[in-house]
């Protein structure tokens, strides 16, 4: 059978730099040896394997676009395609290096003090420690400007109050970059695990992302220093500044998630045999599914070639991130529909990762900026009328 690999009509790979392709390739052999022979079953009951934290610090995945206090400092593209190869794994596996990454270490290096980043970032970026980005709320979602969580100063530094919901790694975290309402707008502070008046509640009942830990982060009267504050942080557009990086890694994880819907359904399609002895692939309306998915899917990749390059030139907009995350997560939400009608019956069970894939990509929909959400952003580049406020009152 022939690989989405080679299966390409725009020379992809000619595009990429030799250091980017042997990233891209380490990356897919980890994955697929490391997590495929596993992932249907810690998917099936809901666990996270932590023992690969580790590892994950090990190949460098964590904190991979950054440089500094030995993290790696690759290309952005470079950093794009560990998304793409993690999500083509699981899209709770990118979460994983999502959240660590573009969440945690990116806000203390770019706001922390000298003392924050002394403690935190060698440790986030090996593994060591796991942090987690409180931002939304049980009531604030897409409009997080209007969260309830709140910070008070007092003669020992600062009281927390507040919820914080559907927070990636919340369980796991020994840090949480936590953002919070002060008498100076919204500031950013480091909650440690163990902090009296923090605690965390796993979020059950998911169908989706069950290989990731979702939590909910609750602050009740909680002390913290003085120095607990991000002291570079000056407002909401900091938290946005960040769920930025992160969008540019979904829109490259994404289209891992259409890659393995893909291939799962090439393969499937070119071995499952029926009528006069012919594969399925022989018939006009499953080649119709399978060029479909192919088609978005390069152009997902040149879309997010050129994002990463213009991220790399430090010409990248949000707006143009806005675009790439929900041209292609749309694109891996299709091709996982596409994928579950070629296998028929067989794509609801885990001996294919159609389904896993088909519910994770749900909530990858979701986070970060809701589809519409990012419609708006781009209607109002498009049209210079912002949407998300009502008119004024006459």
């Amino acid at each position: 059978m022939r690989s989405l690999d080679q299966l390409d009509l725009y020379h992809f790979d000619d595009l990429l730099s030799d250091e980017e392709r042997m990233v891209r390739d380490a990356v897919r052999e980890w994955v697929d040896g490391r997590i495929m022979p596993y992932i249907e079953d810690w998917a099936y009951e809901g666990t996270f394997p932590t023992e690969i934290i580790p590892e994950m610090g090990e190949l460098n995945l964590l904190g991979a676009g950054y440089s500094g206090y030995e993290l790696p400092g690759l290309g952005a593209v470079a950093a794009g395609l560990i998304n793409q190869e993690l999500e083509r794994g699981d899209s709770g596996l990118r979460s994983f290096v999502s959240v660590q990454s573009s969440l945690v270490i990116y806000p203390i290096l770019t706001w922390g003090s000298t003392e924050q980043k002394d403690r935190w970032i060698t440790k986030l970026g090996s593994g060591e420690a796991v942090g987690c980005f409180g931002l939304t709320e049980p009531d604030f979602g897409s409009n997080p400007g209007g969260m309830r969580t709140n910070a008070v100063r007092n003669s020992k530094g600062w009281v927390l109050n507040g919820e914080k919901a559907w927070i990636t790694n919340g369980c796991l975290a020994d840090v949480a970059v936590v953002w919070a309402k002060t008498d100076d707008g919204i500031r950013g502070f480091l909650v440690e695990r163990g902090t009296p008046g923090f605690t965390t509640v796993e979020h059950k009942g998911k169908y989706s992302l069950r290989f990731s830990v979702t939590s909910q982060l609750v602050f009740q009267d909680c002390q913290l220093s003085e120095d607990a504050i991000l002291p570079g942080t000056t407002g909401l557009k900091n938290p946005l500044m960040c769920l930025t990086q992160a969008r540019y890694g979904i829109a490259w994880g994404a289209i891992g998630c259409a890659m393995a819907m893909f291939d799962a359904s090439l393969r499937y399609a070119t071995e499952r045999i029926q009528f006069s002895g012919r594969p399925i692939a022989a018939h006009q309306i499953q080649q119709q599914k399978l060029v479909n998915m192919y088609n978005e899917i390069v152009k997902g990749q040149l879309l997010v070639l050129q994002l990463g390059r213009m991220k790399e030139k430090g010409t990248m907009s949000h707006e143009a991130v806005s675009l790439a995350k929900r041209n292609n997560v749309w694109t891996a939400r299709e091709c996982a529909r596409l994928a579950r009608e070629i296998h028929g019956a067989n794509g609801i069970v885990n001996e294919y990762p159609v389904m896993r894939h088909m519910m994770n990509i749900e909530s990858v929909l979701t986070y970060e900026g809701t589809h519409d959400i990012h419609t708006l952003v781009i209607g109002q580049y498009v049209t210079g009328i912002p949407a998300f406020e009502p008119p004024p009152e006459k």
